[in-house]
């Protein structure tokens, strides 16, 4: 049983890296990354996206040729353990074309999401 919960946790976001366990949904919110098309780059440090992220309602309201982000932080309620998933994308005719994913394990976006 614990080989098969360490090949779910390998394909699955929501499933917890410490211990195989699947992790609630604490939030999910997206945000408009005010970044125009063909500007975009690979970021590695987490102030690019606090300093520019903008929340939004719904998909609607990210102005065309603008980049968004959804933010989903999950918590596994067996061990605890906390990560924050940040997709970056461009809306473009009601589907998303996909830029980068990130994943933040050390609380980088707590002060962002909570205030903390």
């Amino acid at each position: 049983m614990g080989l098969f919960k360490k090949i779910q946790g390998f394909f699955h976001d929501d499933w917890c890296s410490k211990c195989q366990s699947e992790m609630h949904e604490n939030l999910r919110q997206l945000y408009a990354l005010p970044v125009m098309v063909d500007q975009y780059e690979h970021q590695e440090e987490v102030e690019y996206f606090t300093g520019r992220m903008q929340k939004v309602g719904s998909k609607a309201e990210i102005p065309s040729g603008m980049y968004a982000c959804d933010v989903v932080a999950y918590q596994c309620p067996a061990c605890g353990y906390k990560v924050v998933k940040l997709t970056v994308f461009l809306p473009v005719r009601d589907q998303e074309k996909f830029e980068d994913v990130y994943f933040f394990e050390k609380g980088e976006l707590d002060r962002f999401l909570w205030g903390n």
